[in-house]
């Protein structure tokens, strides 16, 4: 019997605009972690893993599990706002800060509206504001830290959003609160500010912006519990605003989008503040030890106030090179070239152990490869 050649139909039922455009966002590589020679240093994660209160309050929330979770999560935001001396009212939880900038661009941003965001910003900025067909603006930074006076420069009757993360991803460089306070004294209160604050807790006596939210009804604070409070798994974060701004995002959100484990997870974690400066010290001590050893090695690293470094190879060849070796020897590093960072790669700061196998394999690979 002859095979006759099926013509495929025209698909004929298109997406919203800007959907077929957008970037798919692609994070680090996921190996299996069952696997205990595995060292995962690519996607930011705590390597401390959360508070033992964290983990008792998630097991002890399994046998609740065939009820569904609180629709306000009033616990948790008042747990957030007695650590950070806010107001629990202006809180709203998602699911991860991924969720929570969706619901933003969701809000206030349309087709043909402009979204800024910064050269080596992190990539959802870029996707969400393309997802509701809106046109997202880079704005050029100065030596990978952000210049507030381009992004002032940038701003016009399109602009509606600006995503500012602060430390950035993937450059882990750092804005203080008088550039911050000097972009919102300029910027039109018609322009939506942005503040992520993902690695805000890392930095000692910082409030990430928070303050800031009294005097400005066009600011949104973003903060996560994936990065110092190790719950990347249970995804969830929160955003702190005016009222006005707070209650407008509420009528996107879901009525149950965090889920009864991580709320009672993200309780237990952001009151453990014993444990949180614990995990401020220990990154601390390890990233400056290990930004030295590679400074030593004759590598650049960017002066990161996260919990990872930026580290640059002689090009982007070596780069990859050097990505391939660590991953042989079962070190999982970031690559960065869809930042436009060609000749870097990321590295979180990991335990003692980690980051003293990272300065021996790197220094091994230079040494192989006769570049020291």
């Amino acid at each position: 019997m002859q095979n006759k050649k099926i013509k495929e139909k025209e698909f004929k039922l298109l997406p919203n605009s800007g959907i077929l455009s957008a970037p798919v966002y692609k994070g680090g590589e996921q190996p299996d972690l069952s696997k205990h020679e595995i060292i995962k240093l690519n996607s930011n994660e705590n390597p401390l893993g959360p508070s033992k209160l964290a983990t008792d309050a998630l097991k002890n929330s399994f046998e609740f599990i065939n009820n569904y979770p609180s629709s306000n999560h009033e616990k948790l935001r008042k747990a957030i706002a007695k650590v950070h001396a806010i107001n629990f009212e202006n809180i709203i939880c998602g699911a991860g800060s991924d969720e929570l900038i969706s619901f933003i661009c969701q809000c206030f941003c349309s087709t043909n509206d402009e979204v800024i965001y910064t050269e080596h910003g992190f990539a959802m900025y870029k996707i969400s504001a393309l997802l509701r067909g809106a046109n997202p603006v880079k704005v050029l930074e100065n030596e990978r830290v952000a210049d507030v006076d381009n992004i002032l420069k940038s701003c016009n009757n399109k602009t509606k959003i600006i995503f500012l993360a602060n430390p950035n991803n993937p450059t882990g460089t750092f804005l203080d609160s008088s550039k911050i306070k000097y972009l919102l004294d300029n910027l039109p209160d018609t322009v939506l500010m942005v503040i992520d604050g993902a690695y805000a807790e890392y930095i000692e006596n910082f409030d990430g912006g928070l303050s800031f939210v009294e005097n400005y009804d066009n600011l949104i604070i973003l903060r996560t519990f994936s990065k110092i409070y190790g719950l990347a798994a249970l995804r969830i974060g929160w955003s702190y605003s005016s009222n006005s701004i707070t209650q407008i995002l509420n009528r996107v959100r879901g009525p149950f989008n965090v889920s009864s484990p991580a709320i009672a997870a993200a309780t237990a974690a952001v009151l453990d503040c014993d444990y949180t400066r614990h995990c401020v010290a220990e990154n601390l001590k390890n990233r400056e030890w290990l930004s030295k050893q590679l400074k030593q090695l004759g590598l650049c690293t960017t002066n990161s106030k996260a919990n990872f470094l930026l580290v640059d190879f002689c090009s982007e060849n070596q780069a990859n090179k050097a990505f391939d070796f660590l991953k042989d020897q079962n070190i999982y590093v970031r690559k960065v070239f869809d930042y436009g960072l060609k000749k870097s790669l990321r590295i979180t700061i990991g335990t003692d152990f980690e980051c003293k196998l990272v300065k021996k394999n790197i220094q091994n690979f230079l040494e192989l490869t006769n570049e020291i």
